[in-house]
């Protein structure tokens, strides 16, 4: 595998600006399928293992453990503010920050594990309860730009696959 290959598993997200119903219905299918998928992929993975790095230079399992249900609880806020407010500029986080703190390094998957299903159930059920004209409400992120709510949503389904396959993919090439 090549290095892109392996950073970016599933390729790189391209912003969509509005999704189909169809494509709507598959990428919060996507969202609601991830926190099992991901409890199955480290199900079983010894300390050692999880703190191995899905790639060189990578985080290991663990901080992606960690770092996923961290990114996904702003995906949440972000949807709850794009649709109180008109508008608004989101706030973004130092990721590499985050990931360097001493908890990702060290705390037992678990509580993430449960945060992601607790933040995928709530985001899940908001989505699949909005108008079609609420997924097309906006936010400005200061990186990104604007955003619909239908970004957000076609995004955090694409970090969910992104992030999956670098277990699964460090799974298949260790043989675990």
């Amino acid at each position: 595998m090549t290095d892109d290959s392996m950073r970016y598993p599933v390729g790189k997200f391209t912003m969509p600006g509005s999704l189909t119903p169809a494509e709507r219905t598959a990428a919060i299918a996507v969202l609601e399928a991830f926190p099992a998928q991901l409890r199955a992929a480290v199900a079983g993975l010894s300390d050692a293992q999880l703190d191995t790095p899905y790639r060189d230079g990578g985080w290991t399992v663990r901080q992606v453990v960690h770092h996923v249900p961290e990114s996904h609880m702003h995906a949440y806020c972000r949807v709850k503010f794009a649709l109180t407010e008109d508008n608004p500029e989101i706030k973004p986080y130092n990721e590499a920050a985050w990931s360097a703190l001493p908890d990702q390094a060290t705390a037992p998957v678990e509580a993430s594990l449960r945060l992601i299903a607790g933040v995928h159930g709530r985001l899940v059920t908001l989505l699949r309860l909005l108008a079609p004209a609420q997924h097309a409400r906006t936010l400005r992120h200061p990186e990104n730009g604007p955003m619909t709510i239908d970004d957000v949503t076609a995004m955090y389904a694409w970090h969910s696959r992104h992030h999956l396959a670098h277990i699964v993919n460090l799974k298949q090439r260790k043989g675990w």
